[in-house]
């Protein structure tokens, strides 16, 4: 009786070992999945007039911040990536952030905020591409880094910081 009992014990271990591993690859597997290729054909307005195009970053790792005006943890966070983006252009890197938010809250909210990093208005397209990089509940505020190779190496939805964009970068 004993025996069976460790035998079985032993089994839902392995079992449960197994199936954590399965996820753990399945998660990592999503994550080096590649940028959607229309990503890189998208444009957007910027605040401050001219164009914001995708298809000049690609080649260079990116990081790519979703946020809106309205968003509170987005607003808490862009300090965060503003000094982020100092380091990480350092490392060849770019940082982009696309307001889900119409143009004159954006202007009227960059007059307050100075941020030295490209703004895109990006309004419903940038719904479309939050779906597109496995956000599908869409919320704020969402990040990405993708690597020089267009695979798509870190996502998260929710604030992050600049200790964990610092991780991020470091493992690229």
């Amino acid at each position: 009786m004993i025996r069976r009992r460790t035998l079985l014990s032993v089994a839902v271990s392995a079992a449960a070992l197994a199936g954590g591993a399965g996820v753990a690859w399945w998660h990592r597997r999503a994550d080096a999945a590649k940028a959607p290729p229309e990503m890189w054909a998208m444009r957007f307005g910027r605040p401050e007039g001219g164009e914001l195009v995708m298809a000049e970053l690609r080649g260079k790792p990116l990081l790519i911040n979703f946020w809106a005006t309205w968003c509170a943890p987005c607003v808490r966070e862009l300090p965060e990536i503003e000094r982020f983006q100092q380091a990480f252009s350092r490392q060849q890197g770019q940082v982009i952030a696309l307001a889900i938010d119409g143009p004159t809250p954006v202007r009227e909210f960059l007059v307050r905020v100075k941020l030295s990093m490209p703004i895109g208005l990006a309004g419903l397209d940038g719904t479309d591409l939050v779906h597109m990089l496995g956000n599908l509940q869409g919320g704020l505020p969402f990040t990405v880094l993708i690597d020089a190779q267009g695979r798509l190496v870190r996502r998260k939805m929710g604030e992050t910081s600049f200790d964990e964009l610092t991780a991020w970068s470091n493992a690229l």
